[in-house]
């Protein structure tokens, strides 16, 4: 099966905004990936980073060779970049992870005793699944402003009714993996704060599309997996504030992660820094990868990408809406910021079966199903049959997504396609 480069996303005007040729997504000829909120294609930079350093590949700390050093630098040279990319204050660590999942059941494991986690109900199963039992889940808010205000009442009630001495993390995503709507993340920042409260965010969804940075957004700790941002190779990371990783148990305890192991069994002293959570040999593919994207987005014009993602993104939710037979769901107003994510149902339709229909019959693949947000998508399913007085929508939905090397012309046949369903 041959493979070909996608151009990179057009602008309203149809011109590319010209980003170099690192930014190009490698794809199949005639199949049509709108699926890039599972997993992006990958990047030509990460594509031509891993070939340049394939050669080179040798073991990470552990060798005195000219490969083992070539390779233990480029490691940590791509920790700095990425550090670097999103913000990362100097007292940081940036733990390289196997994606957002991994990195937050890392903090999960690292927070100190006591910690209490504060949650909304529409996060994907990451960032509800690995916190500790006596979590705090929020509602689903009917609007930004909504979340903002009810955060800062649980942590008023919460503050008022346990030792105010234990700790807080309010964890939260930037961007919603089903409806693609972005969250008040700067403003739910300074509402943590003013309640002695750290805040950790899920950036999985949000940072494959604008700039995410610790430090303008004032969050605590950060979350990214690599297969979302272009660079497939199985690293994801982990940045943030060092006083509650150090003291915390090795996620993995292995080679790396310890300064010395002595004659008993228990006369380990673990190592600070990231190593102590980077357990066995690290996936050095995968951070390479990962950074040379964060370079390439660096160097791009990210404000012409966004324009040209949102363009397409109306043009997709605008054809959606035309088609009496769709329904899109939606958690905010029809108008709230978003990414380029739309979930949607076809009436009378299982989703799977519609999935299915666009793949064997014109070669486009969406997602179907919860999206691993079950909370979330059942609720926005039953507010949409509530919404429209249908009761012939499916129990599971379909998502399409988009991001570099998406075009009109894609959108246009998916609209199509599920035009001729009606």
């Amino acid at each position: 099966m041959s493979v070909t480069l996608v151009p990179s996303l057009p602008t309203r005007s149809g011109a590319a905004p010209a980003p170099s040729r690192s930014l190009d997504v490698l794809g199949v000829p005639g199949e049509i990936n709108l699926d890039y909120a599972a997993s992006a294609p990958c990047a030509r930079a990460a594509a031509d980073a891993v070939t340049e350093l394939l050669p080179w590949y040798a073991s990470v700390h552990r060798g005195a060779g000219a490969l083992s050093r070539h390779c233990t630098l480029a490691y940590e040279r791509a920790r700095q970049t990425v550090g670097d990319f999103f913000g990362a204050r100097a007292e940081d660590h940036v733990v390289f992870t196997r994606n957002t999942t991994d990195a937050l059941n890392l903090l999960a494991r690292a927070l100190p005793a006591g910690t209490t986690v504060v949650t909304f109900a529409g996060e994907h199963h990451a960032n509800l699944l690995p916190w500790p039992r006596g979590s705090v889940r929020l509602p689903v808010p009917a609007d930004p402003a909504g979340a903002v205000r009810d955060l800062a009442a649980a942590l008023t009630e919460l503050r008022r009714d346990s030792n105010a001495a234990l700790p807080v993390l309010v964890a939260v995503t930037g961007a919603s993996n089903v409806t693609g709507e972005r969250w008040p993340v700067a403003e739910l920042a300074r509402v943590a704060h003013r309640h002695g409260a750290r805040i950790a965010l899920d950036a999985a969804q949000l940072a494959p599309h604008a700039p995410v940075d610790l430090l303008a957004l004032d969050v605590d700790y950060l979350a990214v997996s690599g297969h979302k941002l272009y660079a497939p190779f199985g690293a994801g990371v982990l940045i943030g504030r060092a006083d509650w990783l150090d003291p915390a148990p090795p996620y993995l305890a292995g080679g790396g992660a310890t300064s010395h192991v002595g004659p008993a069994t228990h006369d380990v002293t673990w190592a600070t820094g990231p190593a102590r959570h980077e357990g066995g040999t690290p996936n050095l593919v995968g951070a390479v990868a990962l950074a040379a994207v964060c370079t390439a987005l660096a160097e791009a014009d990210r404000a012409g990408l966004a324009a040209g993602e949102q363009a397409l993104l109306a043009r997709l939710r605008t054809g959606l809406a035309a088609l009496p037979h769709v329904v899109e769901l939606r958690t905010f107003g029809p108008d709230a910021p978003r990414v380029g994510i739309v979930s949607f149902v076809v009436a009378g339709r299982d989703s799977a079966e519609v999935a299915a229909h666009l793949a064997a019959e014109h070669r486009i693949g969406v997602r179907d199903g919860l999206f691993c947000a079950h909370p979330l998508a059942r609720r926005l399913l039953t507010e949409a049959a509530g919404r429209t007085g249908r009761r012939d929508l499916p129990p599971t939905a379909l998502r399409a997504s988009i991001g570099l090397g998406s075009t009109t012309a894609e959108v246009d046949r998916l609209l199509a396609a599920l035009a001729a369903l009606g």
